[in-house]
């Protein structure tokens, strides 16, 4: 490590809570898929800050309009009414279904799914959820309860209260464990932190069901699925079914952090000022950063090319996987959400660290998924370049 990288690993020891294991980089600058380290060195960036930056860093329109605001009115108190709150509102509208158009906004995804499920708990009576196996839906303390993977939840057992939890994909489990005592079940409709795992046809159609038959409330986790991720502005789309509970951040807010909840009229009509609130809910600055987002997703037809390029590559390292079975087990996702599941953990970690070393930013996730979630925008020529340097890597 360089002189100024052993600097910054002694004052994190000294300043900041150990809460995750670092690369041994430090990215200072980015503009569009590019990032750079504190060593001057580039990486073509294709974690996308976990999906969060999904127009590029620092899109010109976008840097414009978080400076405007910024100049103009940050923060208020909540009890005045925010132009760009509602414009935003208004905005995301208009790619919701007619059912689905009340939101609330709020810090981020952790907190959207914490409003979601005091929502299902209001409108229903009830306090028992139904999540998956392999799940993630935020580290705090409330949703924990149904955050499906042990190695996360175990560690707060004493204080967490946990849902039942079914394996994902299994639509005759989720059935029997829905009964007229749940409040909701909440799932992704594809899950990122558990590997890209896209579920069984029908699988997302039928639960929607399977929970108004016992008036239960789907609650659709979109945290990384939604706005534009996989080939639709929601995933939920590609199922056919409208959730009454909608949870959204990462990529709505392309690098400001802004999470969101929707839900139904049905829903919302036991929900009473007071039930839910935040000093930065609404904020103006990152609801400003937000709306001019989706205007630049739906400006530059960013939704259908994220379609496009992941079939793309999703038929690319296809092609790699039939000519590599021995490395790799499958490749599987949707739209810009992809998975390259390893055969093994340890060549997985050496890949992955090998693709940094030559310039590739990519996730591994679940032991040995390499996980790619780049921009909407990415230029094609440094996908395709990440893209040769991946093939390279696990092959090596």
């Amino acid at each position: 490590m360089s002189e100024r990288l052993n600097e910054l690993v002694k004052l994190e020891s000294e300043l900041y809570f150990p809460g995750v294991r670092r690369w041994p980089l430090a990215l200072v600058r980015g503009a569009g898929s590019t990032v750079w380290d504190s060593e001057g060195k580039t990486y073509i960036d294709l974690t996308a800050g976990w999906g969060v930056t999904s127009i590029g860093h620092s899109h010109p329109k976008l840097v414009a309009a978080i400076s405007d605001q910024a100049q103009t009115l940050m923060q208020t108190t909540n009890t005045v009414y925010s132009e760009p709150q509602l414009e935003l509102a208004q905005r995301l509208g208009r790619f919701t279904p007619p059912g689905l158009k009340r939101c609330f906004f709020v810090s981020s995804g952790a907190e959207a799914n914490e409003g979601a499920l005091k929502l299902a708990h209001k409108s229903t009576g009830r306090s028992r959820y139904v999540a998956t196996l392999n799940s993630f839906h935020g580290r705090t303390l409330g949703v924990m309860g149904c955050l499906g993977q042990d190695k996360y939840r175990a560690r707060w057992k004493g204080i967490v209260r946990e849902a039942t939890f079914v394996p994902y994909g299994d639509l005759d489990a989720a059935k029997a464990a829905l009964s007229n005592d749940v409040a909701g079940m909440i799932v992704e409709p594809v899950q990122g932190e558990g590997g890209v795992v896209v579920p069984p046809p029908g699988y997302i159609k039928g639960l929607s069901a399977a929970c108004r038959e016992v008036g239960a409330r789907l609650i659709l986790d979109e945290i990384q699925t939604g706005i534009g991720r996989t080939g639709r502005w929601f995933a939920f789309e590609h199922s056919g079914v409208t959730p009454d509970i909608l949870t959204l951040a990462k990529g709505l807010g392309g690098g400001v952090p802004i999470g969101a909840f929707m839900a139904t009229d049905e829903v919302l009509a036991s929900l009473e000022p007071g039930d839910h609130g935040g000093t930065y809910a609404g904020n103006l600055l990152t609801c400003r950063a937000a709306a001019t987002v989706l205007e630049v997703i739906e400006d530059e037809e960013l939704v259908a090319r994220s379609a496009r390029l992941g079939d793309d590559v999703l038929t690319r390292l296809a092609d790699l996987a039939n000519r590599s079975p021995e490395r790799i087990e499958s490749v599987r996702g949707r739209g810009l959400l992809i998975g390259l599941v390893l055969r093994n953990a340890a060549h997985a970690a050496a890949a992955h660290t090998r693709m940094r070393e030559h310039g590739v930013l990519v996730n591994l996730t679940a032991d040995r998924v390499l996980r790619l979630f780049p921009a909407l925008n990415i230029p094609e020529d440094e996908l395709d370049q990440a893209l040769d340097v991946l093939e390279k890597q696990v092959l090596a």
